[in-house]
């Protein structure tokens, strides 16, 4: 069961949420860690290398996506915003600071519940493969979770290897962003389109930058994207 080895970092600064929120998952079998702001939350999440982190978005002096942008050079566990209110600019601005999911307050503890351990899940399916996979001067370490050009790592933060990885192990298959989407994050509903555009054009960026012309990314106008044959 996955929830047997799984600690969960739980990051805001409203204790009666925070306490609710560790009872309700040590009900299901996690383990928890508890941080009151900020600064704390990125102290523990550093030396205690949780599994999966709870962030609050709204907290003061350090708020969620600064404490994200922080931890993300010493841990690649999935993180889940917490937030009272997202709007499409908060999405991209979260996902680029390296968060993987949103969730919105006030929320379903059983939504929260499913969505934890939707990621626990795929992150499992991801430390389960060990391979490379090689084309030209482009390497993909789905192992590692790094993609080089020429010997030049591109820094691909975890959604947008992710894309990557879906698109690269279904070559020359197209799929529209909402498939996409829901592959991706692996939550039912309707995807995010202009998540999914930003993303795409980050990775095409860091391709440019490693000196890669080649657009292993093709737009298919009108329906969506593939990876080149």
């Amino acid at each position: 069961m996955i929830s047997e080895s799984a600690t969960v970092l739980i990051v805001e600064d409203e204790q009666d949420i925070r306490e609710l929120l560790a009872y309700n998952l040590e009900k299901e079998g996690y383990g928890t860690i508890q941080a009151a702001d900020g600064k704390e939350g990125l102290d523990l999440a550093r030396s205690r290398k949780p599994d999966l982190i709870l962030l609050d978005v709204n907290m003061p002096d350090l708020d969620g996506l600064e404490v994200c942008r922080r931890i993300r050079g010493h841990v690649s566990c999935p993180i889940i915003f917490l937030t009272a209110r997202v709007e499409e600019a908060d999405k991209l601005r979260g996902f680029a600071a390296g968060g993987d999911d949103y969730v919105v307050k006030p929320f379903s503890l059983d939504e929260l519940t499913a969505r934890v351990g939707a990621h626990l899940r795929r992150e499992r399916r991801h430390g389960a493969a060990a391979e490379l996979r090689f084309e030209g001067e482009l390497v993909i370490n789905y192992s590692d979770r790094k993609v080089s050009w020429a010997g030049h790592e591109l820094g691909l933060v975890r959604k947008e290897f992710d894309i990557v990885e879906f698109l690269s192990q279904n070559p020359g298959m197209v799929f529209d962003r909402e498939r996409i989407y829901e592959c991706v994050w692996g939550i039912d509903g309707e995807g995010d389109s202009a998540v999914i555009s930003e993303h795409v054009r980050r990775i095409r960026a860091k391709f440019a930058a490693a000196g890669c012309e080649r657009q292993y990314i093709e737009t298919v106008w009108g329906v969506g994207y593939r990876w080149a044959r």
